[in-house]
């Protein structure tokens, strides 16, 4: 395992990756792959990542991988049973 890590590590270095690309890379795929691993599971994604959910959930946004949240509809004016304005 070593020994692929270390020659990831030349592979970047040669490509002129700079370590806060690489970084990106790095955490953007463990990322994706806890999501998929757990169906979605943020909670059990940010155990085996072993960071809080809160920061997993900050990352998705930081990159661009958070589901949107869809719009709430606006809600229409109610009306008075009593008939007053």
């Amino acid at each position: 395992m070593k020994e692929r890590f270390d020659g990831l590590v030349d592979h970047l270095l040669k490509g002129n990756i700079f370590l806060p690309e690489a970084i990106e890379i790095l955490e953007r795929s463990m990322i994706q792959k806890a999501l998929q691993d757990h169906g979605g599971n943020q909670c059990a994604a940010s155990k085996q990542l072993g960071i809080h959910r809160n920061t997993l959930q900050r990352k998705l946004v930081d990159y661009g991988l958070a589901k949107r949240k869809p719009v709430a509809r606006q809600a229409r004016p109610r009306s008075r049973k009593n008939g007053v304005a």
